[in-house]
């Protein structure tokens, strides 16, 4: 199954006001680990970034001149996502963008639908606990200490361990390995515990003689069962 989760950064919160998206960051999931394949653009909003913006994720507009409009990259963009299911941390708003962004185009929007909202995944998972992307990183021991701002595909990037983390992949039990022993990580609390635990080797799934004889002898006590009529 492959989805995409994708973050976005803009110069305000709202793009009725006249707001734009000023970078884009996805990262692929196939069966819900990330393959490697991202896709990453800087865009130039067209408009200048607010300066307590600029604090939020480093973007200025010198930066920000030289970069390509969203039209440019539109195509390209929607090609990577495809019509797989998208992962977003609180989906309405970068969807919000998105749209306005392909509406300018005459482009079909992303329907709210094919998203999966990992703020709302949290928020049912822990009521009443934090629920930004900071503190899903601690609850679940994931390092973000190189996340000094806010950044599309380092969000992006996060947020596919969280989701993992969400729908409990990142769980002791899902480790394979064929070793002795598998040393695990798993999270007490907001700190990670190691676990070793011992290597039990896989039991054959073939009834023996002797199996098939006593199952046999236990089915011929039974009274009609269904299976044999």
């Amino acid at each position: 199954m492959r989805e995409i989760v994708l973050d976005t950064e803009t110069t305000g919160l709202d793009p009725a006001a006249g707001h734009r998206i000023v970078e884009i960051g996805c990262v692929e999931l196939i069966n819900h680990l990330p393959t490697g394949k991202n896709f990453h653009r800087y865009l130039n909003p067209e408009r200048e970034v607010p300066d307590e913006v600029v604090r939020i994720h480093g973007l200025t507009n010198g930066f920000l001149a030289d970069k390509p409009l969203f039209a440019e990259i539109a195509d390209e963009f929607l090609d990577f996502l495809a019509e797989d299911p998208l992962v977003i941390h609180n989906a309405e708003f970068d969807l919000k963008f998105l749209n306005a962004e392909l509406a300018r185009l005459n482009k079909p929007a992303l329907p709210s639908a094919r998203a999966t909202d990992t703020v709302v995944m949290a928020r049912r998972r822990f009521p009443g606990a934090q629920a930004n992307l900071d503190a899903l990183c601690r609850r679940f021991g994931i390092d973000n200490t190189h996340r000094d701002k806010h950044g599309a595909l380092l969000d992006s990037e996060l947020l596919a361990e969280v989701y993992l983390a969400l729908i409990g992949g990142r769980e002791p039990g899902l480790q394979l390995g064929q070793g002795k022993t598998a040393d695990l990580a798993v999270t007490a609390g907001s700190a990670p515990v190691a676990v070793t635990r011992p290597f039990r080797a896989p039991r054959p799934h073939a009834a023996s003689p002797e199996e098939e004889a006593a199952h046999a002898a236990f089915i011929a006590k039974l009274k009609s069962p269904i299976w044999l009529s």
